[in-house]
């Protein structure tokens, strides 16, 4: 082994700790500078890894986790990215089966949890390449460099440069890839241990093990094969001390020729080539799975970076970013620059058309959207976002056509399908609106408003039997959806299901307590049954929380009267 000699290490400023403790601080390090994440919500690129991808659903197949890419989509497709991480993938998934759905704090919380054990680990892996690897009698690796590998790993814990990968979710595939980096390292170099005898021997199943956690760090993301190169590197440098320059010159020019004995004695050459046969067995595999093409990116994937103007990017992802963040007023500007720059730029006419349209500034709006479409007649969300402004403004056929424009050019478009419901509900065109509702579900089950407005469609027409099976048949694919529990329930008030009601409020409120009309419905719900008393809490709770909340104040005033006759009657 070779061993690096540190004399400056007892200089470092910090307590001599015992390598649990300096875990520990390192841990905790990680922990206070990161924990502020840990009720952020999903942002960016979590809206497709996580809040759209399928394969988080307990109702998928597990094994589609394994078939289909990052983001859901199956490998095989032309639209695919090829990005495999079903490892990371898998965590999503293991998250939303704990937490009962997308519930965001569960997700971040691990990734500060896996943050803060890769900083600890960092210790190892800092003492291994400044102090050396050595062992002691038991095996156990020697740090020959403690103040020095923790002063290191407290700076790594702390680094702002890790904000991306820990406080956004879709960061998980860095901080798996880089665990299981760590420890196909860490393994690797437990490989080599000192006998009995005190001299060192490579143990050929650490290397195997070593491998197969690099196969780990890939399935979480790509870039983990590349641990094989550094275990390489680190074994020809530091464990087998080669001279690379001195080796080179001995095969160039054929002086002092090589001592293959010497070599062969030392088990790099099986080493190399056991990593080797695991890299390409890796690549290999990667190869065929996805599809043995690569990747096609269109400029919907990134329109910024499909722009020929510098400048014209700069404005466009600025302007993306404040809007991300909510600072839509300075977003506006950044748009309006970009779309100066560039006229024809459909993005940024689409981006700054949907800010509009927020503010209720319809027309420019509308005349955006228009000119993005004119331009680029498959700009499906385009389309759709013109819809959505033609309703707004009263004109029902123009916007019918471009919801069937974003529809024809976008076929499998479960948002599309629910705004043209809306555009047909507000023409009392009932039929076809629960028709597009209907393959807005179909499209993606989990379309919680679609459900939702179909059982409060069938509620207000008075079709109450199919509102009834609407709602459970919604509460089966989301079990936890207190919308639709509020809906089903006043669907079942009204069939006089009183107790089954009465079990779907209170569970609707148990998920969330503080929604004013849920306490107003079930008061007026046990007003009806009789519970006078309980319909008295809730419709005390319903007016604390909001005291303008329609009709139920007079309905709180009739109950009061009506309890009043009861305790005073007539003589």
């Amino acid at each position: 082994m070779v061993l690096s000699e540190v004399p400056w290490d007892h200089r470092i400023p910090l307590p001599a700790l015992t390598p649990g403790r300096a875990r520990g601080a390192v841990a905790l390090l990680a922990l206070l500078c990161f924990i502020n994440s840990y009720d952020g919500e999903f942002v960016f690129d979590d809206s497709e890894a996580i809040v759209n991808n399928k394969d988080l659903k307990p109702t998928t197949p597990l094994s589609n986790i394994w078939s289909n890419d990052f983001w859901g989509s199956n490998l095989s497709s032309n639209s695919s990215h090829k990005s495999y991480r079903p490892l990371t993938v898998l965590t999503f998934r293991l998250n939303y089966l704990l937490a009962g759905g997308l519930h965001p704090i569960g997700f971040h919380m691990l990734n500060i949890i896996l943050h803060a054990v890769i900083s600890a680990l960092m210790i190892d892996v800092f003492a291994i390449l400044i102090g050396g690897l050595d062992y002691d009698e038991t095996g156990r690796i020697l740090n020959h460099a403690p103040k020095t590998s923790l002063l290191a790993a407290l700076f790594f814990a702390a680094h702002p440069i890790h904000t991306e990968s820990v406080a956004g979710v879709v960061g998980r595939a860095d901080l798996l890839c880089a665990l299981f980096f760590q420890l196909s390292f860490l393994t690797y170099c437990k490989a080599f241990s000192r006998g009995s005898d005190g001299a060192y021997r490579m143990c050929v199943q650490w290397v195997v093990v070593s491998i197969l956690l690099c196969a780990a760090a890939m399935l979480c993301k790509e870039q983990g094969i590349t641990v094989l190169g550094v275990n390489a590197a680190f074994d020809v440098l530091l464990i087998c001390n080669v001279n690379v320059y001195e080796l080179s010159q001995r095969l160039l020019l054929r002086k002092n020729p090589l001592n293959m004995s010497e070599v062969l004695r030392t088990g790099l050459p099986t080493r190399l080539a056991l990593m080797g046969f695991g890299g390409m067995s890796m690549l290999y595999a990667r190869w065929r799975i996805m599809g043995t093409g690569p990747p096609a990116f269109t400029e919907v994937d990134n329109p910024a970076s499909f722009a020929d103007n510098i400048f014209l990017r700069v404005h466009y992802n600025v302007g993306k970013n404040l809007a991300d963040r909510g600072n839509t007023t300075a977003a506006i500007g950044y748009y309006r620059e970009a779309v100066r720059l560039h006229p024809t730029y459909v993005h940024a006419m689409n981006n700054l058309g949907n800010i509009l349209k927020e503010r209720n500034e319809l027309l420019e709006a509308e005349q955006l959207l228009s000119r993005a479409v004119s331009i680029q007649p498959d700009f499906a969300a385009a389309w759709m976002n013109l819809g959505i402004v033609q309703n707004s403004l009263l004109k029902f056929e123009e916007a019918e056509h471009s919801y069937w424009n974003a529809i024809r050019f976008r076929r499998k478009y479960p948002d599309c399908y629910y705004n043209l419901g809306r555009l047909y509900a507000d023409q009392n065109r009932h039929v076809d609106a629960l028709n597009a509702w209907r393959n807005a579900t179909m499209l993606k089950p989990e379309h919680s408003l679609a459900w939702n407005n179909m059982v409060i469609l069938l509620d207000n027409t008075g079709n109450l039997g199919q509102a009834e099976l609407i709602g459970r048949e919604a509460l089966r694919i989301l079990p936890y959806d207190h919308t639709i529990m509020f809906s089903l329930a006043n669907v079942l008030g009204k069939l006089q299901k009183y107790k089954e009601s009465e079990g779907f409020f209170l569970h609707a409120l148990r998920i969330n307590p503080n929604a004013a009309s849920c306490h107003g419905n079930l008061a007026v719900l046990y007003h009806r049954w009789g519970k006078l008393e309980l319909a008295k809490k809730h419709y005390e709770l319903s007016l604390k929380l909001d005291p303008q909340a329609p009709g139920t104040k007079d309905n709180y005033n009739m109950l009061l009267r009506k309890l009043d006759q009861l305790k005073h009657p007539p003589s």
